[in-house]
């Protein structure tokens, strides 16, 4: 069986996982990157991995990938052993990282050409496919262009295509877009979504909390090397209450008493903003915002600002774990 039949092939029932992961860990000396991760992804979804750097998101990916060896656990992708067959797994996956990995010495159809060749795909197939997902990925104006002159969208762009050369049902997309304006990254995002309409299983590492939220059906939230979370978005939100307080102090001094007040007037846990002088405090429901008010100003504590909201991924976070991610946006 050629890989490219073994990707249209692939199983599709949906009885079995399109990963399965139990206990993965992958140590470098004494720090431990990766520490007991248990996975299960369905066929078909777009599951999310959320974490701030150095949460151990790319390493356990690259072990699925069998780019790392497997420390401990272990892990099937259509229930083929990773550690055991590791031949196999390359058939069934495709890979994209943070940084496109094109030469930049050739044309976006050279590069698309060259890694089907690489595949052993024949050349007329080859030249066939380059055309296919130079269109499919809007690329075709810039085809004969050498890459060195591409954008960081579009290289990202070119790489995902890349990546699906030999249509393998599980892709890997390791914080895709990284480094992309806004605009392109919501190109990006709707590409990503197109994945899955052509029948693709896509396990989606992020450090961004929108992205999560738009594109996942299930997340694990993972923080230093261990989940500490996983559901759907709106399940992890409700993990906050069904609404927030977000409170402005008017003197920021006041927080720790704040607190306090909150916890004897509520018996709930306030968690703190980054911001200075703000904390929001999660409510199960909407009329328990007048008790927290009334806790406040029975001691004297003083409120800029008032707002209530729908829990965010950025509170869930935050709650889980006790800081943010680290983004571009946040360093």
């Amino acid at each position: 069986m050629s890989i490219t039949e073994l990707g249209r092939t692939a199983p599709s029932s949906g009885t079995e996982p399109a990963v399965l992961a139990e206990g993965l860990v992958k140590a470098f000396g004494d720090h431990r990157a990766v520490d007991g991760i248990d996975l299960e992804i369905r066929p078909g979804e777009i599951f999310g991995v959320l974490g701030p750097n150095g949460a151990g998101k790319t390493t356990m990916l690259r072990m699925l990938a069998t780019l790392l060896a497997i420390d401990a656990g272990r892990a099937e992708i259509f229930g083929v052993d990773v550690a055991g067959r590791p031949h196999v797994i390359r058939q069934l996956i495709g890979v994209t990282g943070q940084y496109a990995s094109v030469d930049e010495q050739l044309t976006a159809r050279e590069n698309l050409r060259l890694f089907a060749r690489l595949q052993r795909i024949p050349a007329p197939s080859a030249r066939r496919i380059a055309a296919d997902l130079l269109g499919r990925f809007s690329l075709e104006e810039a085809a004969d262009k050498p890459i060195a002159h591409f954008s960081g969208g579009m290289r990202r762009r070119l790489d995902l295509a890349a990546s699906l050369i030999t249509r393998p049902p599980l892709i890997f997309l390791d914080e895709p877009t990284t480094g992309l304006d806004p605009r392109t990254r919501g190109q990006m995002w709707d590409t990503i979504r197109g994945l899955i309409t052509d029948g693709c299983t896509v396990l989606l590492t992020t450090q961004y909390l929108d992205e999560a939220d738009q594109l996942a059906d299930r997340i694990a939230v993972i923080d230093h090397g261990r989940k500490v979370a996983e559901g759907t978005p709106d399940e992890l939100k409700t993990m906050v209450g069904a609404s927030t307080l977000q409170l402005m102090l008017a003197e920021p001094g006041e927080v720790p008493a704040a607190v306090e007040a909150v916890r004897r007037g509520l018996g709930s846990e306030p968690v703190l903003s980054p911001e200075k002088g703000r904390l929001n405090v999660a409510l199960d429901q909407a009329d328990m915002a007048a008790d927290v008010l009334i806790a406040l100003r029975t001691a004297r504590i003083s409120i800029s600002s008032v707002s209530v909201a729908k829990p965010s991924l950025d509170e869930v976070f935050l709650a889980l774990t006790g800081h943010e991610t680290e983004t571009e946006e946040t360093r």
